[in-house]
């Protein structure tokens, strides 16, 4: 896949399969998300845990205003792009069935670059999220990965998870600029369940059009060709995978 990474197996290992008969009932899941639409990245692995039983809760540690382009918002401030991109993700929750009481956004401090603040904020805000409730799983993007944003929220639920008595377990999962990780668990799906997650990648509109300016191809598109690709590299029949290392 051209301009994309791709994950490593290791050699002798087959990946789980968690297709809708084998997702466990009633698992309490955080999605600790760097930026708006994380979430919507693996969203055919969250609404089968929700079909499950499951409980969701989705955390937005960042705005990412430094993702919309200037030509995109007028006046091109940070705090106008930080709106749009958070009713983004509003919208996008919505058409996916995420009650609204289950979505923070968190605004952490932001440096240079626009990316979060490795520090203290960060630190004590994953601490507090893990605290709040006796989740099974953590979803985030995995911290192997180019951008700073995914590395350093995933460092920050390593630290907060290694003081708990009963740590959750990680879904750490392949996001386009994932640079390498194991293929512990997949989520295997159809043309069907593409169609559906393209139209909510697309409620991503300023990152859509970016794609579109940038790559030409919008976010829906970049997003399946990594799940594509994802299948492709597990042997599967399927034509798209969502794809996890499990941590934990």
């Amino acid at each position: 896949m051209s301009g994309e990474s791709a994950p490593v197996l290791p050699s002798g290992r087959s990946s789980l399969r968690l297709s809708s008969p084998d997702v466990p009932a009633g698992l309490s899941v955080l999605v600790m998300a760097p930026h708006p639409d994380d979430f919507d990245e693996v969203a055919v692995t969250l609404r089968r845990i929700i079909e499950a039983g499951g409980r969701l809760r989705l955390a937005v540690m960042s705005s990412s205003a430094n993702g919309v382009e200037d030509i995109y918002v007028d006046p091109p401030s940070d705090a106008v792009k930080a709106a749009v991109r958070e009713e983004e993700q509003r919208r996008s929750m919505d058409f996916f069935g995420l009650p609204p009481e289950r979505l923070s956004f968190e605004r952490l401090p932001t440096g240079e670059g626009g990316y979060v603040l490795d520090g203290a904020p960060g630190r004590e805000k994953a601490a507090k999220l893990l605290a709040e409730d006796a989740y099974d799983v953590v979803v985030q993007p995995h911290g192997q990965d180019t951008n700073p944003d995914h590395r350093r929220v995933c460092s920050w639920r390593r630290q907060a998870a290694a003081v708990l008595s009963r740590p959750p377990a990680a879904w750490l999962f392949r996001d386009p600029k994932t640079i390498a990780m194991r293929l512990d668990l997949v989520t295997p799906f159809g043309e069907e369940e593409a169609a559906w997650k393209a139209e909510l990648l697309r409620f991503h509109r300023s990152q859509q059009e970016r794609g579109l300016h940038l790559r030409g191809y919008g976010l829906d598109e970049r997003i399946l060709r990594v799940n594509r690709d994802t299948a492709r590299v597990a042997g599967l029949a399927e034509p798209y995978a969502e794809g996890f290392e499990i941590e934990g």
